[in-house]
C-alpha cells in the first residue's frame, strides 16, 4: 500500500474474496454426484482467494488501524468494482462508514473533481445487490449444470452462464460456414449523378434483375 497526505491507497488485485465451493457447505459435495443436485445453498459462504491471501490480510489490517476513520471505494466504476469492494469489506468485518469515488476518467482533474464529490456509499447499494446476482447466478448454473453433464456423459465438462451460449453461437456459425454452398445471384446497381452507387438486394434469377434494369432505365430518374 501507499501512504500520504492523509490517505492510504491500496489495491484488490482482482478478486481477493470468491463465492466458496459446494464442499464448503456440506463435505458430500466433494464427489460429483448426480443425486445430490440441485445444489442451492440457502446461506452463501464466501472465502479469501488462496493465491491473494497476503494482500487481503494487508487491506484487513489497514481497515483495523485506529487512525483509519472512514473509506473509499475507489474500484471501477460498474457493477463488478463495487462487488470487489463490499466482498472484502463484509470478509475483514469492516464496520467504519465508506464513501464512493465514482471515476469515469483517470486524469489528474476528473480525479480530483471525483475525492471533491464523494458519494456516499447507500447510493450504490442497489448495483451492489445486482452484482451479487449475477455473481450467485454465475456460480448456480456453473456448478449444477458442470456437474450435471459430466455426470451424465462421464467426463468433466465445463457450462458456464456465459460461457456455454457464446460457444454454441460459435458452433453453429462454424457449422454454417461448412455448409454453406455458394450460389450465383445478380444486383442492379444505379450511378447516381451524386457519385453514389445505390444496388438492390441479392437477386437469384437473372431476368427478374433484367427486367428491373430495364424498369429503371425506362424511368432514368430516381427518389
Amino acid at each position: 500500500y501507499m501512504e500520504g497526505n492523509g490517505y492510504l491507497v491500496s489495491w484488490c488485485v482482482g478478486h481477493l474474496v470468491e463465492l466458496s465451493q459446494p464442499e464448503a457447505y456440506d463435505e458430500k459435495y466433494a464427489k460429483w454426484r448426480y443425486d445430490d443436485l440441485p445444489i442451492l445453498p440457502e446461506h452463501w459462504q464466501y472465502q479469501v482467494s488462496a493465491s491473494t491471501k497476503k494482500q487481503f490480510g494487508i487491506l484487513k489490517k489497514l481497515m483495523q488501524r485506529k487512525d483509519v476513520e472512514s473509506l473509499i471505494c475507489a474500484t471501477d466504476a460498474g457493477r463488478e468494482g463495487e462487488l470487489i469492494f463490499r466482498l472484502v469489506y463484509q470478509q475483514a468485518s469492516c464496520k467504519k462508514p465508506f464513501f464512493r469515488l465514482w471515476l469515469s476518467s483517470m486524469e489528474d482533474s476528473a480525479i480530483r473533481e471525483g475525492f471533491a464529490h464523494l458519494k456516499p456509499s447507500t447510493e450504490y447499494d442497489a448495483l451492489y445487490n445486482a452484482a451479487l446476482c449475477r455473481e450467485r447466478a454465475d456460480w448456480m448454473v456453473g456448478i449444477n449444470a458442470s456437474r450435471l453433464f459430466s455426470c451424465l456423459y462421464g467426463q468433466p465438462l465445463a457450462v458456464g452462464r456465459v460461457m456455454t451460449p457464446v460457444l454454441a453461437m460459435t458452433v453453429v456459425r462454424e457449422a454454417a460456414i461448412a455448409a454453406f454452398v455458394p450460389e450465383k445471384f445478380y444486383t442492379v446497381d444505379l450511378e447516381l449523378t451524386s457519385g453514389c452507387t445505390a444496388s438492390s438486394r441479392r437477386i437469384p434469377e437473372k431476368n427478374v434483375a433484367e427486367n428491373l434494369l430495364k424498369a429503371c432505365r425506362k424511368e432514368m430518374v430516381a427518389t
